[in-house]
């Protein structure tokens, strides 16, 4: 073999060492900015949702503001209206597959 097909040879196996390395670290950086990715999305769903239900929004910030009980109590009342629709939406959906 030639010296330079030889050089050329040492050349490519420590690129490839070198770009092995730098995929560890990619790796590495991927996993540490995982999570703070998932949330900046997740912010920004709940961005996307607001502005897409303003009605919605406008109306628990009106509700809690009327409310002398707070945001908390308007939470609990909104969670009860959810579990009181799941529950008659999930015995309708009983009643009419009987037919």
């Amino acid at each position: 073999m030639s010296k330079r097909r030889q050089a050329v040879m040492q050349r490519r196996q420590m690129l490839l060492a070198k770009i092995a390395d730098q995929r560890v670290q990619i790796a590495e950086l991927g996993e540490r900015w995982q999570t703070p990715l998932y949330l900046a999305d997740q912010a920004w769903v709940a961005v996307r949702f607001v502005r897409a239900h303003p009605g919605l929004l406008a109306g628990f910030a009106s509700l809690a503001v009327l409310q002398r009980r707070g945001v908390r109590a308007l939470a609990k009342g909104a969670w009860r209206i959810w579990k009181t629709y799941r529950l008659f939406n999930a015995a309708y959906g009983k009643i009419t597959t009987r037919r």
